[in-house]
C-alpha cells in the first residue's frame, strides 16, 4: 500500500521521533522536578521560556536553530569543525522535534511530582536515605504515569513535526523527508494524491493511538488517587 519513499519517511519518523523522545526524557524529569519542588526568581522567566516553543510560528524556531546550528551558525561552526552537522541532516530534524516537543513533556511530569504523596518522601528521608536514593526509590516510580503521558505526547508531536523540520533540515529523501513532509511533498505532485491520503490515514491513526494510550493511562492514575 506504501510506496519504497512513503516507507522511508514513516521510517524516519519513528526514528526522529525516538531519539527525540528518549533525549528529551531526562532533560525534562529534570526540569520538571526543579519547576514543581523550588522557588526561585526567575521561575516565571523560566516558564515562560520553556513554553516559548508552543506559542511561536514553527517557521521561527526553525529559521533559529538555523541561525545557531547551522554549519555557519553561532555554534553550528564550532560544532562542524568536529564533524557534527545538524542542519540539512536527520540529526537536525531530532534537534528541531526536540525543540517542540519539550513544553509538552514537561508539564505532565511537572504536575506528578507537584500532587504526589510527599510525606513517603519525608518518611524515607527520616530513616536515613539519601536525597538521590528517595529520588529513585520513591518520587520517581510515583512520577511514573506522568512521565509516560509526557513521553507518549512527546513522541506524537514528534511524529508531526514539520514547520521547524523543514526550514531547519530541509526536504531531502532518505535523510530528512519524514511523514508530514512527505505528505507535504505528494500534495505537490500531480499523481501524488493517493499515497499523501494514505500517509495522512495513517498518521491519524498513529495520533488516534497515541491519545487512547494518553487517556487510559491517565484514567488509570485518576483512580488510583480516588478520583
Amino acid at each position: 500500500m506504501l510506496s519504497p519513499e512513503a516507507l522511508s519517511a514513516v521510517y524516519l519518523s519513528a526514528k526522529v521521533a525516538c531519539f527525540a523522545t528518549f533525549m528529551c526524557l531526562p532533560i525534562a524529569i529534570v526540569v520538571a522536578w526543579c519547576l514543581a519542588r523550588y522557588e526561585f526568581r526567575l521561575k516565571f522567566f523560566v516558564e515562560a521560556l520553556l513554553q516559548l516553543p508552543m506559542v511561536l510560528p514553527p517557521v521561527v524556531l526553525g529559521y533559529l536553530l538555523l541561525v545557531v546550528f547551522g554549519t555557519q551558525g553561532v555554534l553550528g561552526k564550532y560544532l562542524y569543525h568536529f564533524g557534527i552537522r545538524l542542519a540539512f541532516d536527520w540529526k537536525g530534524a531530532v534537534l528541531a522535534s526536540m525543540v517542540v516537543a519539550f513544553p509538552l513533556m514537561v508539564q505532565p511530569i511537572r504536575l506528578s511530582f507537584q500532587y504526589m504523596n510527599q510525606q513517603l518522601e519525608q518518611v524515607a528521608s527520616s530513616l536515613g536515605a539519601s536525597p538521590l536514593k528517595v529520588f529513585f526509590s520513591i518520587s520517581l516510580p510515583l512520577a511514573l504515569p506522568g512521565i509516560m503521558v509526557g513521553s507518549i505526547l512527546g513522541f506524537s508531536r514528534s511524529l508531526g513535526e514539520f514547520g521547524a523540520t523543514i526550514t531547519f533540515v530541509g526536504n531531502i529523501p532518505d535523510e530528512t523527508r519524514t511523514l508530514p513532509i512527505a505528505i507535504y511533498s505528494l500534495l505537490q505532485q500531480p499523481d501524488g494524491d493517493v499515497m499523501a491520503i494514505r500517509l495522512v490515514v495513517l498518521s491519524l491513526l498513529l495520533a488516534f493511538l497515541a491519545l487512547t494510550a494518553n487517556y487510559f493511562i491517565v484514567q488509570k492514575y485518576q483512580r488510583k488517587l480516588g478520583a
